[in-house]
């Protein structure tokens, strides 16, 4: 097993394992889980998923998660690292950039537990990365980490366009309505633009009348639009508090709160705890769902 330093941006794991070993690692970020070999189950949120070689899973910030293993098993964990967004040189690359991407994943990675990609292309694309990350990071040079950081940027890219092709949790599973796909993902890839979110933009661009968005959405979602969007900021907001240095004016301001004040008293309303408590407390709240026992 190999494991990097906690303070570099990400941790990669290569288990070869006969029974499943609950790992006492705190997870606030996401971890890629690649099944090089083997087979049994999954299970997240008590839904268990039949893996097999060449899975490939989401681990959510969740306290707990298994595998049930019917046969000797392969797997390959990279773990993206909050100390990535907190330590890394803002110099070196966008990490606004960065973050946005990597948040954009954990906060709207609300499918069934499964097998994240949806084409053997991407399967392939991934799986060739996460062995040159592994490879890259046995080697002591100077240059690896650059490389490392390039290729998880790569990975990022592939894992939000697989996320975009998922069903959402908000959604039955016998919805065929295909509007409310893509609505979800227009609002959820402009979450930090006000006037984009307003009702009179989402008629336009989904070819409704101003009057039917809202009874279409609550329809569809069983929750209204205003209540959609505002948790859907604050899952953000949790993500910014527990992973990264922005302060509360920059959260405020990237999701267009109108300020710091604004920003306290509408979490509080909807967690129930404040800004500060939930800091110390340091787990989700709107992010978490009940966990399997594992």
């Amino acid at each position: 097993m190999q494991v990097l330093e906690v303070d570099k941006p990400f941790e990669i794991q290569k288990l070869n394992l006969s029974e499943w070993r609950p790992r006492p690692v705190k997870n606030n970020f996401f971890e890629l889980v690649f099944v090089k070999k083997g087979k049994g189950t999954q299970c997240i949120d008590y839904n268990d998923y039949e893996y097999k070689a060449g899975s490939i899973f989401l681990l959510p910030p969740l306290k707990c998660h298994k595998f049930d293993i019917e046969s000797p098993s392969e797997f390959i964990f990279l773990k993206f690292t909050d100390a990535f967004f907190k330590n890394i040189s803002k110099t070196s690359i966008d990490r606004n950039a960065w973050f946005k991407e990597a948040a954009y994943i954990l906060s709207n990675y609300n499918q069934l537990p499964g097998d994240i990609i949806k084409n053997e292309v991407d399967r392939n694309y991934l799986e060739n990365l996460l062995m040159m990350i592994l490879e890259e990071s046995k080697q002591q040079h100077n240059n690896a980490l650059s490389l490392i950081k390039s290729l998880m940027t790569s990975i990022l890219e592939i894992l939000i366009r697989n996320i975009k092709k998922g069903d959402f949790f908000e959604i039955a599973q016998n919805n065929t309505d295909e509007r409310i796909t893509k609505m979800l993902i227009y609002i959820n890839e402009h979450i930090d633009n006000s006037e984009l979110l307003k009702i009179e933009n989402l008629a336009h661009v989904f070819s409704m009348s101003p009057t039917y968005v809202s009874e279409f959405f609550k329809k569809q979602v069983k929750i209204s639009l205003r209540e959609y969007i505002i948790k859907a900021k604050l899952r953000l907001v949790e993500i910014r508090l527990l992973n990264s240095d922005f302060t509360l004016t920059e959260i405020a301001s990237d999701l267009d709160f109108s300020d710091v004040s604004h920003l306290s008293k509408t979490f509080k309303r909807y967690t129930g705890v404040t800004i500060k408590e939930f800091k110390t407390n340091g787990e989700y709240m709107l992010m978490k769902r009940a966990t399997c026992n594992g």
